[in-house]
């Protein structure tokens, strides 16, 4: 397939790499250019606009900060999208944000499929990525090569814009709120007097030992973040769960507390960093 890939971002970068892989042909936009220059060496066409990227594209996938930026860059070029186009939509901007994104493509006569993705750098240079899908059923199909190739597999969450983006959402919700308990225990250790190595050990083969767990753990024992998710990002996702448990009445106490902590990290210099660096949220006062 013909594929434009808008925002050449972590995500963005891998996404348009693993379609490379797969041999499909890749044009890539960046608002910055010098980041989605790297990628020509590998094969893809790099667009000085988001219409150039798009025009002629069997499907456009978006991967950009927010609910905003995608939106206004897709409208951007609206006139590029053909008749046969299919817009995967793969951005986090919630079911609110989708709607926004469904307003537009009726508007303009765009098939679009709500698309956003679990995973980050590592699956996403890898194909590795689990893609959470809703929309008509023949759009999913006609974009499942870009699914596979992106993708180790594809969860189809419902036929409606938005389902995708709620079910990315609530699987967010515990990442984030994962991470910041790691970054709390740890730091809680080492308040204590006791080396916070020892909180992995103790974990090791135990049931509530994880993967992530020692992943993310060794990340804030070694103080290097190597971004994959950055905690701006879970800053954003954060609010947007925010948003979405307001609407419903779901109480958020804790979604606040978590949304503190990465707001916290953030604020002491650490937005750019991984989500890793929330540890800094914990650090004593005193």
């Amino acid at each position: 397939m013909q594929v434009a890939v808008l925002g050449m971002g972590v995500m963005g970068a891998g996404m348009a790499r693993s379609l490379l892989r797969a041999g499909h042909t890749v044009a890539v936009w960046n608002r910055d250019p010098a980041k989605a220059a790297s990628l020509a060496s590998e094969g893809a066409t790099v667009a000085e606009t988001p219409a150039d990227a798009v025009r002629g594209a069997d499907a456009a996938v978006t991967m950009l900060f927010d609910t905003d930026a995608t939106l206004d860059v897709v409208a951007g070029a609206v006139d590029a999208f053909g008749p046969d186009t299919v817009w995967v939509q793969a951005a986090t901007v919630g079911p609110d944000g989708t709607a926004r994104v469904g307003e537009l493509a009726a508007k303009h006569g765009i098939a679009v499929l709500d698309s956003p993705v679990l995973g980050t750098k590592a699956p996403a240079e890898a194909g590795k990525l689990t893609m959470l899908v809703s929309g008509d059923a023949a759009l999913v199909e006609r974009a499942r090569p870009v699914l596979d190739a992106v993708g180790a597999r594809t969860v189809v969450v419902g036929d409606r814009l938005g389902q995708a983006s709620a079910l990315k959402l609530a699987c967010n919700s515990y990442i984030a709120t994962l991470t910041a308990a790691i970054g709390q225990s740890l730091e809680l250790a080492r308040s204590l007097g006791v080396d916070p190595a020892l909180v992995l050990e103790a974990f090791a083969g135990a049931a509530a030992d994880s993967p992530y767990l020692q992943l993310k753990g060794k990340q804030v024992l070694s103080g290097e973040h190597p971004t994959s998710f950055a905690v701006d990002g879970v800053v954003k996702d954060v609010g947007l769960m925010l948003d979405a448990a307001r609407e419903v009445g779901l109480p958020d106490a804790l979604l606040r507390a978590v949304h503190d902590a990465f707001r916290r990290a953030s604020a002491a210099g650490h937005g750019a960093e991984d989500m890793a660096a929330v540890v800094h949220s914990f650090t004593p006062s005193s």
